[in-house]
């Protein structure tokens, strides 16, 4: 990287000041990267399985689940009051109320209040859940509800661990999202009905009919999944002038599960936090802080909701707090649509022929095109997210260099570079997030689930074994040693320290480590399921 580049990296590491209890990120030699996890233990990963098989029963949500599946503690509640439980406003109020009360006591139906949604749905007063008609598994702590993104890896956990019915059951539920409330939600929660998370029904559904083989069921669902994608290649998702997408939230003003749901120990929320930094660095408010109100400004809350949209919440990546995310068109986002293109063009040609599957196959490409001319870095050798308003890649080395790997867009060549980078992202305990400290858990020293899958089999991709072998036994060994101290699978490690415990390195956003933990879990059982021979890239 240039010093040029690394300068422009520099101005929102600025961001650790307020996060001096963070270590710096060290880069590791490959003898300090590669050693934890050579020396697996059978028993710490046999304890690693007993641990999931058991814990998908208590993170599922039935019909007869419902009173437990409407609380949130993330939204202001008055005791004794029941919990609002919204239908689609198409749906039909008084079938769905008998089918409820044929499985639910009396007492447990006077603890959710069920409504119509109001067909503007910017009308809600009071926030609740978004009824869904199948059973479905939730992250575990605070995320009581059916996420968009984390429920790929918990789709492919639970097809791992036979449980094809409940996987199916997830899909269906998504389907019905798309059907009735518009889209893939960021999850069933009315306060998400203004964005989606990152776009991954497509592999679901393929890994649901890998499994089943019904070809009715999938034909039945391609409709939902031509509609998810012409919701990312439109605008305003779309950037038309470079054919690329982008996140944004089509709501306005702050997220109201932050305002509640995100308070630290000082009864401060993410916002106050935030409001807090620009006071005390004036010079990048930019559009969004007003100094003389202390306020954050429309613009900021914009940026904020759509970074949440992106599943990286928060990150430095994105500028200060995520609050440019809308003028980039990210790795992740459009590596996920080529792949969402390429299964379309599977689906047409096992439904259809050749002949229906040439039209996705031709976007497919292009987009590839796209990626390798736009987001490829030669001077880095990596993945970098386009900022297209500047017309430049933002030098911000994060994990989604791995997304065109396991997607198969990177060039031979270009794959050689990102494996030759791993010291980069290499630590003891698996894949950092970013390179970057900035007191935000998107960014070092955590390591999250999901990025250490993309990272491993795009590895397996092209043919790096090796490599994808010894990061996926780091991330193990760590989860089995953790599990064996603190008996739980959580949402996000500390990948430097091979640790959990990461109390006193976030200074923003949600501080806390949420048990259970869905896409964990899920993850855990691909990579053992891949050291004990399976080499294929994805499902």
């Amino acid at each position: 990287m240039t010093r040029a580049a690394a300068r422009r990296v520099s101005r929102f590491v600025v961001l650790a000041a307020i996060a001096a209890c963070a270590a710096p990120a060290s880069r590791p030699t490959p003898a300090t990267a590669r050693a934890p996890g050579q020396a697996s233990s059978a028993d710490g990963f046999a304890a690693l399985r007993a641990y999931i098989e058991r814990v998908w029963t208590p993170l599922t949500r039935s019909a007869v689940d419902l009173p437990r599946a409407a609380k949130d503690p993330k939204v202001p509640h008055a005791p004794g009051a029941p919990w609002p439980v919204y239908l689609p406003a198409d749906e039909d109020r008084a079938a769905v109320a008998a089918a409820l009360a044929r499985v639910m006591p009396e007492r447990d139906l006077k603890s959710i209040d069920l409504r119509l949604l109001p067909r503007d749905q910017a009308t809600v007063s009071q926030h609740g859940l978004l009824y869904l008609p199948r059973a479905y598994v939730v992250p575990g702590g605070r995320f009581n509800e059916m996420y968009g993104w984390d429920s790929y890896f918990i789709v492919l956990g639970l097809l791992r661990d036979e449980r094809p019915a409940l996987a199916r059951a997830m899909v269906d539920n998504f389907i019905y999202e798309v059907r009735h409330y518009g889209g893939v939600l960021n999850a069933n929660r009315t306060y998400y009905l203004t964005r989606s998370q990152p776009p991954l029904l497509s592999e679901m559904v393929r890994a649901v009919f890998h499994t089943t083989g019904d070809r009715a069921w999938l034909a039945g669902a391609r409709d939902a999944l031509v509609a998810v994608h012409a919701h990312w290649t439109s605008p305003p998702h779309l950037i038309p002038a470079i054919g690329l997408s982008r996140y944004f939230d089509h709501g306005e003003g702050p997220a109201p599960e932050v305002v509640a749901g995100e308070r630290d120990d000082q009864g401060q929320n993410h916002y106050d936090r935030v409001r807090a930094w620009f006071r005390a660095h004036p010079d990048a408010a930019g559009g969004y802080y007003l100094a003389e109100t202390d306020e954050l400004t429309p613009l900021f809350y914009k940026g904020d909701r759509s970074m949440r949209e992106s599943g990286f919440d928060p990150t430095g990546r994105f500028g200060p707090f995520g609050a440019e995310v809308t003028r980039y068109t990210p790795v992740c986002l459009n590596t996920l649509l080529y792949r969402m293109e390429v299964d379309l063009a599977s689906i047409e040609g096992t439904l259809a022929g050749d002949a229906a599957a040439a039209r996705w196959w031709a976007l497919a490409q292009a987009r590839k095109a796209r990626i390798e001319a736009l987001l490829w870095d030669e001077g880095a050798g990596l993945y970098f997210d386009y900022d297209f308003e500047r017309g430049r890649r933002n030098p911000y080395p994060f994990a989604t260099t791995f997304w065109p790997l396991w997607a198969g867009v990177a060039s031979r060549a270009h794959a050689q570079r990102v494996r030759d980078n791993l010291p980069l992202f290499e630590r003891p305990g698996g894949i950092l997030t970013s390179t970057v400290v900035t007191g935000t858990q998107w960014d070092a020293p955590f390591g999250w689930a999901p990025l250490q899958l993309f990272a491993v089999r795009g590895l397996r991709q092209y043919e790096f074994d090796s490599d994808a072998d010894r990061i996926a036994r780091a991330w193990l060994s760590m989860l089995a040693e953790d599990l064996e101290r603190t008996g739980t699978l959580v949402e996000k490690y500390d990948v430097e320290r091979r640790t959990s415990d990461i109390s006193g390195r976030l200074a923003f956003g949600y501080t806390s480590n949420e048990i259970g933990f869905g896409w964990t879990n899920g993850v855990a059982l691909e990579l053992l399921a891949d050291l004990g021979g399976a080499t294929s890239a994805s499902k």
